[in-house]
């Protein structure tokens, strides 16, 4: 049975200089049984009601400005998986969740930038599945539910995003990586105790009872993959934090495996 995970992804720079974040998601890639397929749900691709991309060659999307221009010329060329976006979309349908295609939807930078260093040789279909801002966490949970049967199937549910995500908040200084700030550290380990104790109302109610929600994640995106690895996992599922660390003082890098 696949696990599912969750990569705080970080900036795109990640790509190029992937430091001890990106050891842990070379780590966690090595130590999960390879993946048929991966199914990335990232906090880039934001739609009203979800959508698959069907994309048979996905293209990479450099959604960023202002980078060096060496991290415009990455290419990530893993083969499109159609096949997957297809039957995900059916169990979608089967769970009563509105779903859309779109034929040419390419890889943006949070799904290829940790796949760039999870799995190097890019051999691995890939397809995308998009997230709901408009929509809660208890939404995303049961998005996330409609997809437990992929991980009998071998496909990788690999959501990403941020564990925090304030860039008003973001520093450049030497303190960045050592710590986080205040309520980032506070967020941090209430949502690390959520997560263990599988308290999905406190987490399906998290802009509410977390610490510092609303500075945490003044736009909710960058969580919500989160409670899709969650749901997809299954009630039961065994909760390993496999890095927990900071960016920019601002942004908690943890990731976590669910199986």
């Amino acid at each position: 049975m696949q696990a599912t995970v969750f990569i705080s992804h970080g900036s795109p720079m990640q790509a190029v200089e992937p430091g001890a974040a990106g050891a842990a998601w070379r780590r966690i890639a090595a130590e999960l049984p390879r993946p048929d397929a991966i199914l990335a749900v990232s906090a880039h691709w934001t739609t009203p009601e979800p959508a698959l991309s069907l994309a048979a060659s996905p293209a990479t999307i450099h959604d960023f400005g202002g980078f060096p221009p060496e991290l415009y010329r990455l290419c990530y060329p893993a083969p499109g998986a159609p096949e997957l976006a297809e039957t995900t979309a059916g169990l979608l349908a089967a769970a009563g969740i509105p779903v859309g295609l779109a034929p040419d939807r390419g890889l943006d930078h949070g799904a290829w930038v940790p796949l760039r260093h999870m799995y190097p040789a890019a051999d691995i279909p890939v397809t995308q599945l998009s997230v709901q801002p408009q929509r809660d966490a208890a939404w995303h949970l049961r998005l996330g539910a409609a997809l437990a049967p992929l991980r009998a199937r071998n496909v990788l549910v690999l959501a990403t995003g941020s564990l925090t995500h304030n860039l008003r908040d973001f520093r450049f200084d030497g303190f960045a990586e050592d710590r986080g700030l205040d309520y980032v550290q506070a967020f941090q380990a209430w949502m690390h105790d959520a997560l263990q104790q599988r308290d999905d109302a406190a987490l399906a109610a998290w802009q509410e009872t977390a610490p510092d929600a609303r500075r945490a994640h003044p736009t909710p995106e960058h969580l919500l993959p989160l409670f899709v690895a969650r749901g997809a996992a299954g009630a039961h599922a065994k909760v390993q934090r496999r890095f927990a660390g900071f960016s920019g003082s601002a942004l908690a890098m943890d990731c976590y495996v669910f199986d």
